[in-house]
């Protein structure tokens, strides 16, 4: 899930929320706004199992992101504006912080993730 909230001079203050996952003991989110980094954000682990990280970020631009658990899996954010295909042959979740831009659900991509 993403929550988004506009700050002054252009930045967008983002929460990234992931429900509890089975078996997992940390959860880093993993994007474009860290260069990649499998370590650079950390998630928090809340009460009930669930997962949250807030970011500040820069606007009128689109971030693509994933979650990465310490078992290896990869997550996608299933409430994500978009979807975009990697280079690995995944799909990217998408924040878009675009000012009136309406966000691009990509259906396809969103029931692919339930197979």
């Amino acid at each position: 899930m993403i929550k988004k909230r506009k700050m002054t001079n252009n930045k967008y203050r983002v929460t990234f929320s992931m429900p509890a996952l089975e078996g997992v003991t940390q959860l880093h989110l993993v994007g474009e706004f860290n260069d990649w980094s499998e370590t650079a954000t950390p998630m928090q682990k809340a009460d009930d199992g669930s997962w949250s990280a807030k970011l500040t970020l820069e606007g009128n631009r689109e971030y693509q992101y994933r979650y990465l658990a310490d078992n290896g899996q990869w997550h996608n954010d299933w409430a994500a504006d978009a979807y975009v295909r990697n280079e690995f042959g995944a799909d990217n979740s998408v924040v878009s912080l675009i000012a009136g831009e309406s966000p691009r659900k990509k259906i396809a991509a969103r029931k692919k993730l339930l197979l």
